[in-house]
């Protein structure tokens, strides 16, 4: 085998055969120092402000949420309002598993997405017969059913109070140790997920669904599986989401469906996507930590008007900046192309 070093790519000769693997600066530069910075900011926020690590954690973790949530939603075509039905679907799993059972987290962490992949497809057919408004009103409504069943069934839920005495996913007996453990978890679910949505969105499989998103009867006719792209869309990204469910019951050691199921989470994600970039998957991370952030500076500085000025604040932000703030980098490096959003009628 013979290896040759150009400026722009490795060119792999065996026998009579060639490969060639394009290293262009600008396709590895920016990524390479953008998770740099990722992986930098929990160190220096642990040995300078350690408190902040339970923001930075959030962030990383709204993040996780809001990337397979794009890919649902470009997949479906249609925005799902109810991705917080997943969270509780995983953090319930882990943390019966765990109370009930004594299972470990890594045993936990098998439940809790094959519980998500479970529901998530039996309740992917609503991405095909349901559209439009029917679609995020059905999607809406799961999470707060699963909220009433919740406080119903409360011998096994325990209602409002939730579960506790979940084993803890890190315990090395400092608590700052422990947050940024955590940290550089989130981070590397968070970075996994946006890996493998990439490639997803890079792939033959992202031009069938950009087709479906165009439109789906042009798509079915020139012989994509519309309803099986959907189904398979859908279900992943559920299960995706039902890990931040794990992630949350193990991180707290305790987890209640009155904290993740309501409509006020739901709106936190909801502003991640819209602010990050409108369904960007690079625009989550930035849409991540702005949500998380603005949201623990606001409680800081103005206590309880912060539930006030924070919808007044993202609301404004959606006016000034539709494209989202990921939106006005992309206007000045537009490169890759991923599929875009036409929700249904």
């Amino acid at each position: 085998m013979e290896l040759e070093v150009k400026r722009d790519r490795l060119v792999f000769r065996v026998g009579g055969g060639k490969w060639e693997w394009g290293i262009e600066p600008r396709y590895w530069r920016n990524p390479l120092i953008y998770v740099g910075i990722l992986i930098v900011v929990p160190v220096v926020v642990y040995f300078v402000y350690p408190p902040l690590l339970s923001t930075v954690i959030d962030a990383n973790l709204l993040a996780a949420i809001a990337i397979p949530l794009a890919l649902m939603t470009i997949g479906t075509g249609r925005m799902n309002f109810g991705p917080q039905f997943y969270i509780g679907i995983g953090g319930y799993a882990a943390a019966l598993l765990s109370i009930h059972f004594g299972l470990n987290p890594g045993l936990t962490l098998l439940a809790a997405p094959l519980a998500g992949l479970l529901f998530g497809f039996i309740m992917s057919p609503l991405s095909i017969i349901a559209g439009g408004l029917y679609y995020s009103l059905l999607t809406l409504l799961f999470p707060l059913l699963f909220l009433e069943v919740t406080f119903i069934f409360s011998d096994l839920f325990k209602g409002d109070t939730g579960l506790s005495g979940i084993a803890p996913l890190v315990s090395v007996g400092s608590f700052r140790l422990n947050l940024l453990i955590y940290a550089f978890i989130s981070l590397a679910i968070m970075l996994i997920y946006l890996f493998i949505v990439d490639k997803v969105l890079r792939s033959r499989y992202a031009v069938q669904m950009a087709a479906i998103n165009d439109d789906e009867e042009v798509a079915n006719s020139i012989g994509v599986n519309v309803n099986k792209v959907k189904v398979i869309s859908f279900t992943v990204a559920a299960g995706m989401i039902s890990v931040i469910g794990w992630f949350y019951a193990h991180y707290y050691g305790a987890f209640s469906g009155q904290t993740y199921l309501p409509l006020s989470f739901m709106l936190k994600v909801f502003m991640v996507t819209m602010i990050g970039g409108r369904m960007q998957i690079y625009g989550c991370i930035v849409g991540g930590y702005f949500i998380a952030f603005l949201e623990m500076i606001l409680i800081r500085t103005t206590g309880d008007m912060s539930p006030v000025l924070f919808p007044v604040i993202l609301l404004i932000l959606l006016l000034v900046l539709p494209e989202g703030l990921f939106g006005l980098y992309r206007k000045r490096h537009y490169r890759e192309y991923l599929p875009t959003l036409h929700v249904r009628r």
